[in-house]
This record gives C-alpha cells, structure tokens and sequence, in this order.
C-alpha cells in the first residue's frame, strides 16, 4: 500500500517518467501544465490535468499558490517537485506536510541545507567529506568577487547558491571575466531560481565530473536513530559537457577502481546521514587525474541521468522514492547493489551544434521516430510527432539511453541507436553525439569537463569524411537519385505509358559535394546498384523504400542507416550519413554542362546587422541609436531557455 492519487508538479520527459512508475504501482497521477502545455504528452498520460498559468516558469510550474490549490482541489495524498519549487517555497512545504500531504522526496531541512551551495559545502567539510577550496560566504558585488577570485587564485568558478543544471556558472580567467561573470550568473540565478547569492570557489582545471548515486530511508525523521539506512548505487560519469551542462553520461565510470569507488559513496553516505536526508539523491563530486575528488554538490532530486543507475543496478528509483516516502524500509543492502554490465545516456536536444556546441532551436515536431525497434535501447522522452520546442523551456528532446554486456557493446548500439533517430522540423544535437561516442579518446576512456573544446579547438564541424567514407556517400546518393527517378516512371506498379521506350540502365550524373563536383556512373542490375564513384567502383544494395525516413543501405558488405531529408527539382538533396547532415546536388551530366549559365543568387551582406544566433528574449540593450561602438562591445543581451547570452559587435560602427 503506497499512495491513491500523486501530483506531479513537473514537465516533459520527467514528468512521463514518474507517471510511468506510478501506473505499474496502481497510483492515479494528476499532471499541471502551463497554457502552451495543454496537449503536452505528460499532460495526455496523467489521469487528471490542470493548467496553472501562463507560459513562463514562475507563473506556471514555479507558481507555489496555484499548485497548492490543485493540491486541495484534487486531493492529492502525495506529491513529485521539481527542485526549483522546493529550494523556493520551503515554508510552502512545512505548511502542506503538516494538512498531511506528502512530498516524494527528502524533507524540507534536507532540501534546504543541500538546496543551497552555501550551507551544503559547510556541512559537507562538517562531515569529513573532500571539498573545493574557494570562499565558503555570499559574494556581496562585483568588487567583493574580483577581490575573493584575486585571493583564490585564477580560474575561478563563479556559481549561484540556488543553482543547478549550468545555470548560473561561469568560469573566469581574469577580473574583467569576473565581473561579468559575477553580473550574468547573479541575473541567471535571480531568473531561474528566484535567489541571486553567488559563491566563488577555485576551479579544478582538466576535472572528471563523478556522481555517486544515493537512496537513503530514514522512517522519517523520528525514527532516524533507529531505522536510518543508506546505499550508495554506483557512479555515474558526466565529463562531457558544454557550457557546465552534460551531454553524455555513462555508468560505471572507465577512470573509477574500486578502491576509489568505494570512498567516495561511503562520502556520499557520510553526508546523507549528516542532514538526515531519506529518498534517492545525487552527490557530485570533481575528480582529478591523480583521483583526488572534492564534493561539489548533492542534488535533492531524481537527477536527469537517472536511467545509467537504474540499468546497471536493475532498480526503480521512482518506486524506491514512492515507497520511502510512505515510510517502508529499503529492501535491499549494501552488498545487494551490483553492477551489471554498462550503460550510456545521450541527451538529445533541439539545438544546433555548430553554434557554441548548441544553440537552441525552436520549432514544430513535423517527424519523430524514436529508435525502439534497436535492441537494447531506452528512450526517456516528454514529446511526440507535432509537438512543439518553445523558447520558454530547457529545449531538450529527449534521453537516449544503450544497455551492453561492457562499454563497447553499449558505444556500439548508441550509434546504431542515434543513426536510427529521425527528428524533423528542428535542429538536434545528434551528429556531435555521434562524433563524441565514436572518437578515439572517448573510446579509450580518456576524457575531462574540457573534452570538447580540447577536440573541437575550433567548434563542431561534423563529421569529417574519409575518402572511402565521401565515395561511399557519393555512391548512395546517386543510387537513391536513379531509384527515384524510376519509380518516377512508374504507376501503381506499372509503366504509365505502355508504349515507352525499353528501360534505361546506366546513368551519367555529375555530383557535388562541398567544394568538389565529381562524375558518377550509375548501372542497374535488379535491385543493386554498380557505381563507379571518384574513380572506384561499388556496389550499392538496398530496398529502396523511398517512402520510409530511415533507409538500410549496403556497400560493398557495409551496412549503413541513412536518412534523406530533403530534396528539390534543381539536384539539391539533404542526407544524413554517418550522423552528419550532408548537400548535395545531383544532375545529369547535361544539366550540369548547362548549370553554368544560370546566375548565382548574391549572398547577403550582414556584416553591419548584428543577429541573435537563436530564439530568445531581448533583456538589456546596452546601446542607442547613434553611439559608435567598437569590435566586441557588448550590444545587448538575449535570454533563451534561462540562459544569457551577450550579443557583441562585430566590427567598429556606429549603432
């Protein structure tokens, strides 16, 4: 016997995740939602739904009165928060526990103490537990800031108190870094979490980003000395990141002996027990190449990575977070918790990765087609085909999660897995997914925090193709141009002209690629192509169901995925190869001949036009007409998914 009805004052992929649980264990859950929510899938799933306000988060899923009437009006016994609203409305909390609700999670003192960067660092060092060095105070302004980072030593990070999820953190170099730090990070963090306190601690260079998970039951907290249990559930590993945001996580953790292992959850253990903490939980630490780790932060919520745990353990996190807050004791010890095999997480957002790693991207769901027939494959998502990516929350599309006997047997179908992924109508984040789980150094496990920006000095460029690898996709795009124009001629499976003349075999086509334009000869011999492609020939196999996103195509024995996403009536074409979206333009040899004769549209000229690089919201403008500003001034600031971003000036002008 657990809960009747459990609210979920969550969104997306989360939100779906808890509802899923709660119907294996039989609970009704009621879902809220924002206006621009209402046929959200999490909304769909729920028993019951209620909208709480407008679009933006702190007049929706932020908003605490709204969601305590729903609380009343639907008479909930239990309820899922997300951590914004708990670190916020704490007194909120104390007042509904005690109408006899309760909340799937730790209390309110728990949430409190490691709610807050602050208060959590000094209980960590209370409980023997490795920190960062750094100044344990509020930072008061910019002058304070420079002063302390002066004092620490450069780099420094510089964090909001309230913080989570890369909001609020930058790094900085140097005073003029911290004083823009100190001012992006204090705005992120009054917008996101509704608490503008910064911390400064010195930032460890080249780390590894470790978590421990914890499950903890304490029979509330009367109870603690007597009934007080705590597990620790194995690492997970987040080093890839972009902008102090994960990308990729893994469990176990390629870099982890079991020596190591083992100290740091008896840490995270040590500090569950000192704030008397009783649900699942998350504790952070950085750890160097010499394996020395510091506590970072412990999260007081079911962290997004959560799915890693659950593979390699076999446990429900949700229900053990269910079934602990009804007051049952956990069902299993510490010598019970394996590791069974491995598993990789890919998170897939609605961003463009030639921008910074990842701009957002906003638009409509016109495709999507998870990868489930692929065996072994989890997706954790809150979307559907027509859904729509706004600007007001965290573009993220959905946790793309591979279970293996080991490391290579999970690499191996998270990119059979992200090959078979088809998303349309916004941009995504796949091909440098993609790039990252197949490089040789993520592959030998030698990776940090500064992984991408040590592999992609430059930014993200896609994949760079071999030669083999372009002749390969020259081959299949001139198969897939020869197969269309067949079917072409055909009806309802027969000729539409009985009369017309005996069938071609053999194609002359001129293919470009890039900067290069390279012949290609295509023959038919049944449902197999023969290409001769930049002077090698191949053989291009496959059933050529145009019809279908995804295409199965086999190259000289070499299976590829495939998927064409666009085309057009002049030879331009969009394929995706090998996780990287490629145009080409493919002609006759005679249209080709004569393509030099048409004019070329004349590429606009925005160096003078400063445009933001995504969708967002404009919350400073740092100029007026007429001021003459000069290369890399600071000309506004744009506001996309709780994140700021400083538009600078390209070139010296005047406004």
């Amino acid at each position: 016997q657990t809960f009747e009805k459990l609210l979920i004052a969550n969104r997306g992929e989360i939100a779906c995740r808890v509802i899923k649980t709660c119907k294996k264990m039989g609970i009704k859950t009621v879902a809220i939602h924002s206006d621009v929510d209402a046929n959200a899938v999490h909304v769909k799933m729920a028993d019951e739904a209620v909208c709480v306000g407008p679009a933006p988060t702190s007049k929706s899923y932020l908003n605490m009165d709204a969601i305590m009437e729903v609380i009343k009006k639907t008479r909930a016994q239990a309820v899922s928060l997300n951590e914004s609203i708990c670190c916020s409305f704490l007194s909120s909390l104390s007042l509904q526990a005690s109408e006899g609700v309760t909340f799937i999670g730790p209390d309110t003192h728990a949430i409190q103490a490691m709610g807050d960067k602050i208060e959590s660092k000094l209980l960590a060092k209370n409980a023997k537990v490795n920190t960062i060095p750094g100044f344990d105070g509020v930072v008061k302004d910019a002058d304070e800031a420079v002063r302390i980072a002066r004092e620490i030593g450069y780099p420094v990070m510089i964090k909001a108190s309230a913080g989570g999820g890369g909001k609020g953190m930058r790094i900085a170099w140097d005073d003029e870094e911290t004083r823009e730090g100190f001012r992006f990070s204090s705005q992120e963090a009054a917008s996101s979490f509704g608490d503008d306190r910064l911390l400064i601690e010195k930032f460890i260079d080249n780390p590894r980003h470790i978590e421990i998970q914890v499950c903890i039951i304490i029979h509330f907290l009367v109870l603690a000395d007597k009934h007080g249990n705590a597990l620790w559930l194995n690492e997970r590993e987040c080093s890839i990141q972009r902008r102090n945001q994960k990308v990729v996580e893994e469990a176990p953790s390629t870099f982890l002996d079991p020596e190591t292992r083992r100290a740091m959850g008896e840490q995270a253990v040590a500090l569950a027990k000192a704030v008397k903490y009783s649900s699942a939980g998350t504790v952070e630490f950085l750890v160097d190449s010499s394996k020395n780790f510091y506590f970072l932060e412990m999260n007081t919520r079911l962290q997004v990575e959560h799915p890693v745990t659950e593979c390699i353990t076999g446990l429900d996190l949700v229900q053990e977070m269910i079934r602990v807050a009804k007051g049952y004791p956990l069902r299993h010890k510490q010598a019970d918790i394996p590791i069974n095999g491995w598993a990789v997480e890919c998170r897939v957002y609605a961003e463009d990765p030639y921008k910074s790693f990842g701009l957002p991207s906003v638009g409509k769901l016109s495709q999507y087609q998870e990868p489930l027939h692929v065996p072994s494959v989890r997706v954790d998502s809150g979307i559907q085909q027509g859904s729509d990516i706004s600007i007001y929350y965290d573009p993220m599309i959905s946790k793309l999660i591979t279970y293996g006997s080991n490391r290579a047997e999970a690499l191996k179908r998270m990119e059979e897995a992200l090959d078979n992924y088809v998303i349309r109508g916004v941009a995504h984040n796949i091909s440098l997914l993609r790039e990252v789980i197949i490089h040789p150094r993520f592959v030998q496990g030698d990776i940090s925090t500064k992984f991408l920006p040590e592999v992609y000095p430059d930014g993200f460029k896609g994949h760079q193709l071999t030669d083999l690898e372009r002749r390969e996709l020259l081959a299949t795009a001139a198969s897939l141009y020869v197969a269309e124009q067949l079917r072409s001629q055909r009806f309802l499976g027969t000729p539409r002209i009985p009369i017309a003349k005996s069938k071609r075999s053999s194609w002359e086509l001129s293919v470009r690629l890039g900067d290069g334009i390279y012949p290609v000869a295509v023959s038919k011999d049944g449902t197999s192509f023969s290409v001769e492609a930049d002077g090698m020939k191949l053989n291009v196999t496959s059933e050529w169901n145009l019809a279908s996103p995804l295409l199965s195509v086999t190259i000289d024995g070499t299976q590829r995925t495939i998927q064409r996403l666009s085309r057009n009536a002049s030879g331009d074409t969009s394929i995706q190869f090998l996780g990287t979206v490629y145009k080409l333009q493919i002609l006759t040899k005679v249209a080709a001949e004569l393509s030099k004769y048409m004019p070329e549209k004349a590429a606009e000229d925005t160096s003078s036009i400063l445009r933001s690089p995504m969708p967002g919201a404009v919350v400073a403008v740092s100029v007026k007409p007429g001021d003459t500003v000069s290369e890399g001034q600071e000309i506004c600031v744009i506001e996309a998914m709780k994140m700021q971003n400083s538009m600078i000036a390209a070139k010296t002008g005047k406004v």
